[in-house]
Formats: structure tokens, C-alpha cells, sequence
């Protein structure tokens, strides 16, 4: 398990980041075989309604767990977590987790950034490894917060490059998404002012979350990448729906203020580094985030940890490209115009 939400039962239970399924309702799901075990396995990892409850067994550091039954319920996402400084030689360094860029996030990312800005930092880690993305106005909200003013004032967020059929009839103004200053009510944004930033990403980091990363590039903020590629989803959608059914067709392609948009086949890291499931999120010793800190401090990927990944660039196995969210749906992969701005 790369992540577990703190209000969801698994968090409650204690369940650690990195604990290793091996049997659900009876069934070893490493090396069961069959349609009727796949189906079991299945319906545990994807109730279908709440209500629902599994059993399940877990290895911690490779040791086998007393079954856990965990039972089915609708939870509600904390989209940014683990916000805190981090004291190192050179200065103190921000970091925090941003999971969803979903309405909700927003009044958690003021909170961050307030947090930091008050905590002093003088750089920042944003770890979006396993951020599929969402509104584009929460992504230049936060681009807004990270960014110093000189970097984005009068400067184009994104703009929304339709083909000749742009379903929205929107004039040349309106497909342009500004760095947005203020909140969804009106209250100016805090900053951290920083020219630049190291974000923690994977295959995992996708549409709205690389928005963040080309539209900050765009107003010439150093973004440094420390990970694994990015999923490459440089196009969106406003979802449409029609008798009960909600449509998901891809309608734009989003480009920076150098008209740049062409990451189809995702942002390559600056530092390859294999995610680590050993250590918490937030934790200093954390592969990717120990990297980033270190490439702070002396400016050079460490060579383990680009030793250690390089093969990925050569002829990956299929474990090696495969996302760790495994179900993915177009709400946990987009990029989505929110039209009330």
C-alpha cells in the first residue's frame, strides 16, 4: 500500500504505508489461480457498496499480520498532508503532500502555505507522486502561493487550446487561466515567494498536477523533478452530462506561457529515484524526498539513487511502468475547466 488515508478504516487500524497484501476473504492473492479466486479478490479491493466487509491479511517489514476485517464506507479524502519544516544546513526547507486537486483542497493549501511561510522556509518539497489531478483553478491557486510575484504578475497560468469545434463557444480571453491571486471567495492568497521548487513525482502524477509543473515553468520557476515520469495527460475535459450518465471526452489541450503543452509522454524527472515504501511520507530518510533535500545541498542527484532507477529508462519491466493507484477513472486522472473560475 503506497498511501493510507488517515480517515479511512485502514488508517484507524494502524495499517502503515507499505504494507504488503497477501490474502483477502481466504484467498492468497499471490498465488491463487482461477476465475472464482480473481472474483474474490476483486470484490474485496472493490466493494461495491458500503456496508461491505472483507477480511484481510497484511506483511508489515515482511512479517505476516493477524487477519484485519475492514468494512466498506464512503471516506473523505484530506487532500494535503504532512505539512512541516525541515531544519538542514543550507536552510529550512517546506515540504508537504497534495493527494487531490479537489475543491476541498483549497482552504488546506492556504492553511500550508500559511503554515510555512510562518515557519520561515526558504525552499519547498510538494510531493504530488500520487496527485491524478483535477481543477485547474486549485493548480493556479497553488502555482500562485508557491510562486514570487515578480515571476507571475500579468503572466498566463495556462491557456486552453481548443481544435475548430471548442464546444464552449469561449472567446480568446476566456480560454485563459490567470494565476489566480485570490480564493474562491475573494481573500488574497499568501505566498512563500520562492523561484523555485522541487516537486516529488511518479507515474501516478497526472494532468492538473503537471499543469502545476509546466505553468510554473512557463513563468521561469525552476521546477526541479526528483521521482519517476509523469503519466503525460497535457488535455481535459469539462464533464458533461446527459441522462444520468456523466461524459469524460477530452475537449482541450493546456499550454504554458511559452506556449509549451507537448508532454504527452510525461515530464522526466531531473532525479531518478525508486519510490520507497519503507520510510513515511514526510519522513527526511524517504528515497525521493532524502534526494530532494540532497540535491539541495550539493546540487547533483545522489548516484545511488539514479543507479538504482536507471533501468527504467532503458526497457522497463512491466511492474516498473505500471501506476501503484491501480484504479484509475477519469475523476482521479483529469484535468477539468472549472468554469466558475
Amino acid at each position: 500500500m503506497p498511501l493510507v488515508e488517515p480517515n479511512a478504516r485502514a488508517g484507524g487500524a494502524g495499517l502503515p504505508r507499505g504494507a504488503r497484501l497477501v490474502e483477502t476473504d481466504g484467498v492468497d492473492v499471490v498465488r491463487a489461480t482461477g476465475s472464482a479466486n480473481v472474483n474474490t479478490i476483486n470484490r474485496a479491493i472493490s466493494p461495491q457498496a458500503a456496508g461491505e466487509s472483507h477480511t484481510f491479511v497484511f506483511e508489515v517489514d515482511g512479517v505476516r499480520q493477524a487477519p484485519l476485517q475492514l468494512t466498506a464506507e464512503q471516506v473523505r479524502r484530506t487532500p494535503v498532508q504532512f505539512v512541516k519544516s525541515i531544519d538542514t544546513g543550507s536552510g529550512r526547507v517546506g515540504y508537504m503532500l497534495f493527494n487531490d486537486h479537489i475543491t476541498t483542497s483549497e482552504t488546506q493549501l492556504i492553511n500550508a502555505v500559511n503554515q510555512l511561510r510562518n515557519e520561515g522556509v526558504q525552499d519547498l518539497v510538494l510531493d504530488m507522486r500520487y496527485n491524478g489531478g483535477g481543477q485547474l483553478n486549485i493548480a493556479s491557486r497553488l502555482a500562485y502561493m508557491v510562486s514570487e510575484p515578480a515571476a507571475t504578475n500579468g503572466k498566463v497560468f495556462e491557456q486552453l487550446v481548443f481544435n475548430d469545434k471548442n464546444p464552449f463557444r469561449l472567446t480568446p480571453a476566456q480560454t485563459l487561466i490567470p494565476f489566480h491571486a485570490t480564493s474562491r471567495n475573494g481573500a488574497p492568497l499568501p505566498r512563500l515567494g520562492l523561484s523555485r521548487v522541487t516537486v516529488l513525482v511518479g507515474p501516478d502524477t497526472c494532468s492538473a498536477s503537471e499543469s502545476v509543473i509546466n505553468g510554473l515553468r512557463g513563468a521561469d520557476v525552476s521546477v526541479n523533478l526528483v521521482g519517476g515520469t509523469t503519466c503525460g495527460k497535457p488535455y481535459g475535459f469539462s464533464p458533461q452530462d446527459n441522462c444520468g450518465t456523466s461524459y469524460f471526452a477530452i475537449q482541450f489541450q493546456g499550454v504554458n506561457a511559452k506556449n509549451f503543452g507537448d508532454y504527452g509522454d510525461g515530464f522526466r524527472p531531473d532525479c531518478a529515484v525508486a519510490d520507497d515504501f519503507a520510510h513515511p511520507l514526510g519522513d527526511p530518510s524517504e528515497a525521493r524526498l532524502a534526494a530532494a533535500l540532497a540535491m539541495r545541498n550539493g546540487g547533483a542527484c545522489p548516484a545511488a539513487s539514479f543507479s538504482k532507477s536507471l533501468r527504467s529508462f532503458e526497457k522497463p519491466s512491466v511492474s516498473e511502468t505500471e501506476p501503484y493507484l491501480r484504479n484509475r477513472t477519469p475523476l482521479r486522472e483529469m484535468r477539468v475547466l472549472d468554469m466558475p473560475g
